[in-house]
């Protein structure tokens, strides 16, 4: 009962080319981790929950192909996540043009087919009721056209 909106957590160390592993490795040591954290919060807010909207994304996606380090480079697509009592949980949003390297972009990583001001901007509006999203977005046309069904009030 702080009156907190809206809050920001950086989590660095993500840039990994090398070792990734699968189970083991790098992004493994990282996604456990968050995971844990994620899931102590979501316990730590107890019925709050039902007000909170937790999303996650990275400011850059990975390749689909493994390179020589037995990790991957930066890409274009990234995965962002979102969960809350607001949200409408068990879907993905987007479209998934596969893995054939016909599909790729540049036959090396996953297309974007869903803009983060689109995913960031459905929170902003529906759950936390600020319909300027063009304030917070600036040059960039979202409305409810645009909606994902992402966030349910």
């Amino acid at each position: 009962n702080l009156g907190v909106e809206v809050a920001f957590i950086d989590v660095g160390g993500w840039d990994t080319h090398v070792n990734q592993g699968a189970s083991e490795g790098q992004l493994a040591n990282l996604l456990g981790p968050l995971a844990e954290s994620i899931a102590a919060f979501h316990t730590d807010m107890g019925n709050e929950m039902d007000n909170v909207v937790v999303a996650t994304m990275s400011e850059f996606g990975r390749t689909a192909a493994v390179n020589g380090s037995g990790g991957t480079d930066h890409g274009n697509a990234t995965a962002m996540l979102a969960l809350g009592g607001t949200v409408s949980g068990g879907s993905i949003y987007g479209d998934w043009p596969g893995l054939a390297p016909a599909q790729l972009h540049q036959g090396r990583d996953l297309e974007v087919t869903v803009d983060f001001r689109t995913f960031l901007g459905e929170i902003v509006e529906r759950h936390l009721g600020n319909p300027d999203t063009q304030t917070v977005f600036p040059d960039f046309a979202y409305g409810p056209e645009s909606r994902l069904g992402l966030i349910s009030t």
